[in-house]
């Protein structure tokens, strides 16, 4: 088994930022984070117990809707001219299966840090044709946007609810051992 320890940094040409949220609660919309940075401190053998560091910069954010795109990056919802950046500290990395762990820390939005667990699934490690060792993972999880005070909302005139609480995270990251 190859070594896991040292430091590893997020190759973002290899990486996607994905968030999901219910849309009139019939649909779902999928945004994205263009611009982002993080680390994986690991001090042993495997990935169990590792430092992981993300930051994605709001105003990179991206819907495929240009207003919408502004909208999102209004004070209504990310406020990225005040709060140019969202972050996630680990306080936690634990392993629940062959493949699987718990990644748990403190995520920061606008003002607001709360605690988060996400799942995580680790794909593996491969080294890449340039000689580079990369590990590659899927994290999910979810949370309530308004407990981070992104609390724009709007009622249909049928009563329906045009942005839902609850936003799914879909990270697929690609690290590269320094």
């Amino acid at each position: 088994m190859t070594s896991v320890k040292g430091k590893w940094a997020i190759d973002p040409m290899h990486s996607e930022i994905q968030f999901k949220v219910k849309h009139l609660v019939i649909s779902t919309v999928t945004g994205s984070f263009t611009a982002f940075d993080g680390t994986v401190d690991a001090d042993g053998e495997e990935f169990e117990g590792a430092k992981v560091a993300f930051t994605a910069d709001t105003a990179s954010v991206t819907t495929n809707n240009s207003d919408r795109d502004g909208h999102l990056k209004s004070g209504d919802f990310f406020d990225a001219e005040t709060y140019p950046k969202l972050s996630f500290e680990s306080t936690s990395f634990t392993k629940t299966g062959d493949d699987e762990y718990e990644l748990k820390g403190n995520l920061t939005i606008k003002d607001v840090t709360k605690e988060v667990s996400l799942k995580v699934e680790h794909g593996g490690i491969m080294v890449d044709p340039y000689g580079n060792t990369k590990a590659g993972f899927e994290i999910s999880g979810k949370v309530n946007r308004k407990e981070y005070g992104l609390n724009w909302s709007a009622v249909t005139e049928a009563g329906g609810v045009v942005v839902g609480d609850d936003v799914k995270l879909l990270l697929n990251v690609q690290v590269a051992k320094q």
